[in-house]
């Protein structure tokens, strides 16, 4: 793996922990690896205590020997830099190393990614054991990819982050007269004088509850700290080793960092997905399309997944037959190069000990999961890199941002159980169950190659937002948007401007206020503009803004409340595009109704017309159409072959041709003949 030829295979296998075991182990995992196809593993992740013992001792000779051994048999690693979890040593000598937690206490040694982002002493040894790590085998033949310590998220509030976010505030606003008023903190009388008087945002104050701003701000910081912390040992690793791709992992789904702004520092994106049992399958293929969004399009790294059960559920349901490979191809259908498993080899103490693994506690390859995962690797082996640094064309876009996810959630009112998550999925779900092709992007993103932009809930409006998204409609674009837009600015101050603010014109309407009703109440949307599919009465939930037309014409109005006949559905007519506003958080069925419209008539079809159940994506390298089949239904289904060549799959012939079969979690994948 280089920068170059970054996927030149399907990488297969994942995090392994030999420093658990005994050479003989060793061995014996080397014969299984290659009973099950495996070609890349990732490891010492968290293995600092044993590669450095105490501070001027170092003992590389295991890992050097595994590596061998992995080299022998064609095995790549992806070597990662140990330091998600520090020696006990360091914890007890350099205690600026521990991290207060939001109430005040600081922690003792334990558990992982348990440090201060912005201690002196971690950023040291870090930097120092990256740079001893690249020196040693930045020619190792193993070597494939960097893997920079592991799920980073350490929240901290010490004095020496609060030391730090005075300086980070100081050069963000210059002066406290800027801060004063960017915070708003005549509010209950907390103006400063002095930046020494700033403090963070614990729980010792409670001002992560109700400083909606300067909580804004540490988040920001904590992110910045914490790519602070990833380019220290970047640029270590770079100095001696720089033909080799670096990344690191992101945990599941977090929110505790922005991740768009994290992987501007990364060569691939990388995340580790495990899906809560039963999780919908759009929802699970939101979260890889957002990941692929990070790095504009580009193919990323599933760094983890379970080949089994997880462990840290209420109830740890087993993967069913078919559920792991069923998985990992809706991976690699959405932009992912890889399907990597943790763990290789189950611990047999600790809190993972029944994490699902490859090779279970009694290490023989006569396992229902072995076997699956064998026959995984192999039909990966044989696809070689027919669609590895693939490309998504998508005509749909869904605008995600991170830090309007904060301040959307971290609002005081209307709503406390708003979930942006949650609102996402809604608006994805409407264009996946057509199969329509997304792209998830960025709110400075480059909007003309799209023909239809949905933007849920933009509460936070940051400089330049609102220029970028009526550009885009003004030259024919069609946008969506959801209630509670337009609320704030970056610094979650409300506009004066009235609702939504600087989107106001280009929505055409002013929203006076919006109404909050308890989970158990609802009200209802009546269409008396009806629009393709788009008629009768949806439901509606949660929020309701009330709101007035001013250019904007009404598709939809409230039926109860003291607000019924109000608008709660418009449409704006804005240059040569049209801007629609969704005023309440309503059903699904309402949102699958209008978006599939929108979808007809703005040219945005599905790359394939399948039974409902049947997810189908594309990517295209080369010239070549990759098409993805995944069945999620109960039903076996039959789909034309259409002159295209079956890779993986089975195919039946019929009177009206050759048909795929694809029975209920069944998988597909054809290339376009013509263009092999």
């Amino acid at each position: 793996m280089t920068r170059e030829n970054p996927f030149p295979r399907i990488y297969f296998g994942g995090d392994y922990n030999p420093d658990q075991w005994s050479e003989e182990v060793w061995e014996e995992d080397m014969r299984l690896f290659e009973l099950a196809h495996v070609n890349m593993v990732t490891l010492p992740v968290f293995s600092w205590a044993k590669i450095q013992p105490s501070e001027d001792e170092f003992r590389f000779e295991w890992l050097d020997r595994i590596l061998d051994l992995l080299a022998s048999r064609g095995i790549s690693a992806c070597l990662a830099t140990p330091t998600a979890a520090q020696p006990a040593w360091m914890s007890r000598n350099y205690p600026d190393i521990l991290p207060v937690d939001e109430e005040g206490r600081k922690r003792t040694h334990g558990k992982r990614v348990n440090y201060c982002p912005n201690s002196p002493s971690y950023r040291k040894f870090s930097r120092g054991i990256a740079l001893r790590m690249a020196e040693r085998y930045r020619a190792h033949p193993a070597l494939a990819i960097w893997h920079i310590s592991n799920e980073y998220g350490t929240y901290c509030f010490c004095d020496n982050c609060a030391a730090a976010f005075r300086k980070w505030l100081k050069k963000r606003y210059a002066t406290v007269g800027e801060l004063n008023r960017r915070w708003n903190l005549d509010f209950w009388g907390h103006l400063i004088a002095d930046w020494e008087e700033i403090t963070v945002p614990s729980e010792l104050n409670d001002d992560n509850k109700w400083y909606q701003p300067k909580m804004l701000d540490y988040l920001r910081f904590l992110t910045d700290s914490t790519i602070d912390c990833f380019n220290n040992e970047k640029e270590a690793i770079l100095s001696v080793s720089s033909d080799i791709p670096v990344t690191t992992n992101m945990s599941g789904f977090i929110k505790k960092m922005n991740q768009q702004l994290f992987n501007e520092h990364m060569d691939y994106a990388a995340w580790d997905n495990y899906p809560a049992p039963g999780a919908e399958p759009s929802l699970v293929a939101l979260k890889h399309d957002i990941v692929r969004g990070l790095k504009g399009g580009r193919s990323y790294i599933m760094m983890e997944q379970s080949p089994n059960q997880q462990n840290w559920q209420p109830f740890n349901t087993l993967k069913r037959p078919g559920e792991v490979r069923l998985l990992s191809y809706q991976a690699l259908a959405h932009g992912a190069d890889t399907v990597l498993f943790f763990q290789m080899r189950q611990s047999v103490g600790g809190v993972e000990k029944f994490h699902g693994a490859l090779i279970e506690h009694h290490g023989a390859e006569n396992t229902r999961v072995f076997r699956e995962c064998a026959a995984l690797g192999g039909e990966l082996e044989r696809l070689g890199d027919v669609f590895t640094g693939g490309t998504t064309e998508a005509k749909a876009a869904l605008l995600v941002d991170w830090e309007n996810w904060w301040a959307l959630e971290l609002s005081t009112g209307p709503n406390r159980d708003t979930d942006y998550m949650a609102i996402l999925h809604k608006y994805y779900k409407a264009f996946y169950g057509r199969n329509i092709l997304v792209d998830v992007i960025r709110p400075e993103s480059d909007l003309s190659s799209y023909s239809l932009v949905a933007v849920p809930n933009l509460y936070m409006v940051k400089p330049g937002v609102s220029d970028n998204l009526k550009a885009y409609t003004k030259q024919g674009g069609c946008l969506v948007t959801g209630c509670f837009s337009g609320i704030v600015d970056e610094n979650d101050l409300v506009t004066t401007k009235g609702f939504p603010g600087e989107m106001r014109d280009l929505l055409g309407i002013w929203v006076e206020e919006f109404d909050a009703l308890p989970p158990d109440r609802e009200n209802g949307i009546a269409i008396n503009d009806p629009i393709g599919k788009l008629t009768g009465t949806y439901s509606c939930a949660h929020l309701f803004d009330l709101l007035h037309l001013e250019s904007a014409e009404a598709l939809g109005t409230y039926t109860d409340d003291f607000y019924k006949g109000r608008p709660s559905l418009t449409v704006n007519r804005y240059g040569k595009g049209s801007a629609y506003y969704v005023a309440t958080d309503p059903e699904q069925a309402l949102l699958d109704d209008l978006i599939g419209e929108l979808c007809r008539q703005n040219g945005v079809e599905a790359p394939e017309t399948v039974p409902a159940g049947v997810e189908v994506t594309v990517r295209k390298k080369g010239g070549a159409s990759c098409f993805f089949f995944m069945n999620h239904g109960e039903e076996t289904v039959r789909l034309p072959l259409k002159g295209r060549k079956l890779l993986v799959g089975k195919i039946l012939p019929e009177k009206d041709g050759l048909r795929i079969v694809l029975p209920h979690g069944g998988v597909a994948i054809a290339v376009e003949e013509r263009a092999l």
